[in-house]
């Protein structure tokens, strides 16, 4: 008996309800700070180390964030921050549009600015110079280490971070920048200086030939971070210093946040003529090694300066020189920062950064909140920028004393014959 024409209509209506109430909403129904949230939390979803999430249900924070209202972008990243927070993990962050762009003109190793390095003095909060870059615009406009940046283009420095002085100092290439400038000295009365921008190659190395206590020739280099051409800058001062006679070398890993792994392993490869140079190890357990490559560019002795701000990248560097045998520790224990981030842009131009392994030394040492402990440690307290490798630079002083020999073993009787 066939039925009646007004069940079917029902049945089939109850049958487009329920498929109505269990399908998800489509992506129509989110606001842009929702799809925000939403970016966020996938990117965390499909890539962070802890597959617990600090042992608890993800997918329940994903509808909680999606639910709340969000009326601004501000509130949408607010909401990213506090989801974040969950995993108790400091590295795994948001980073707004503006720290974004900061931190990929930091590891790209290049920008386009008047070249100068500037700091806030910790006594003052005046915004003074370092100094100048190199074939900069600020060192051809001659401005001299330890001026004083008054005014940029007219707004006053002491209303500005530090960050936000940076950035009114870059600038596409080919503008222009007011500088009102107090060089040092006593006397001295304002300039105002007008720059063109330019592309700045901002070198993480400084090297320099110095000499032992017995007048062996060692060469000192410092890196200040893993950006993209620390590889090729570190490659150059080790042919340069060597083709000056070094017969030793000090490189300087103190204060160093790390940077890229991968330029921390192609430094490593310069170092190592063979070995393992660090392994990682993702959420599934999975084990990757990076290995040297036989393109060590000198077996010279090696001594590595490290103390608590060596960290990330800077660890990987010095663990692979130290558990292979190839350099001798000298400091103090490094930070512990054993997990390795990657970066993820969202769609308004903010940043995710997203633990997604730890690394292990070529000897499997977890260093994660552990450090690595030098083979020889100097304490040191009070170290100005001004004072690097003077003789208030006990460590720097302790690495020369242990190469004055040219003949120096990094074996362990070595070391305690010596200390």
């Amino acid at each position: 008996m066939p039925y009646p024409k007004v069940w079917v209509s029902l049945f089939l209506g109850l049958l487009l309800w329920l498929g109505s109430w269990g399908a998800p909403p489509t992506a129509l129904a989110f606001s842009d700070e929702q799809k925000l949230v939403l970016q966020s939390w996938r990117l965390v979803n499909q890539s962070y180390l802890d597959e617990t999430f600090n042992h608890q249900n993800w997918w329940n924070l994903r509808q909680k964030y999606l639910r709340r209202p969000l009326r601004s972008e501000e509130e949408a990243y607010q909401a990213i921050e506090e989801m974040l927070a969950t995993l108790d993990e400091p590295f795994t962050r948001l980073l707004r549009p503006e720290q974004y762009r900061s931190l990929q003109v930091s590891t790209s190793g290049e920008l386009s600015g008047v070249g100068l390095q500037i700091n806030l003095n910790p006594d003052t909060g005046n915004l003074e110079v370092i100094a100048p870059l190199a074939g900069s615009p600020a060192e051809a406009a001659g401005i001299l280490p330890q001026s004083r940046i008054l005014e940029i283009d007219g707004a006053e420095t002491d209303t500005l971070s530090l960050d936000e002085a940076a950035s009114r100092l870059r600038g596409p290439r080919g503008t222009q920048v007011s500088l009102t400038v107090l060089p040092p000295g006593e006397g001295q009365t304002p300039q105002i200086l007008v720059l063109t921008r330019d592309r700045i190659a901002l070198s993480p190395v400084l090297a320099r030939l110095e000499q032992a206590p017995d007048k062996t020739p060692v060469g000192y280099i410092r890196l200040a971070q893993f950006s993209a051409n620390a590889p090729q800058e570190m490659a150059k001062a080790i042919r340069q210093l060597s083709g000056k006679g070094a017969q030793a070398f000090i490189l300087d890993l103190r204060n160093n946040p790390g940077g890229l792994l991968q330029a921390g392993v192609d430094i490593a490869r310069l170092w190592l003529p063979e070995g393992t140079i660090v392994y990682t190890v993702n959420r599934q357990g999975i084990q990757e090694s990076f290995t040297a490559l036989d393109s060590a560019l000198t077996d010279a002795p090696l001594a590595v300066l490290v103390n608590p701000g060596t960290a990330s990248a800077s660890e990987i560097l010095a663990g692979a020189l130290q558990d292979n045998g190839r350099a001798l520790l000298i400091g103090e224990k490094t930070f512990g920062k054993g997990l390795i981030q990657s970066l993820f842009e969202l769609q308004d131009g903010a940043g995710l950064a997203v633990t997604v392994a730890k690394y292990e030394t070529p000897s499997h040492r977890d260093i994660h909140k552990q450090g690595i402990q030098p083979d020889l440690t100097v304490s040191q307290t009070g170290l100005t920028f001004a004072d690097i490798g003077s003789s208030e630079d006990l460590q720097y002083q302790a690495a020369l004393a242990q190469l004055s020999a040219t003949r120096y073993s990094l074996s362990s009787a070595a070391l305690e014959g010596s200390s």
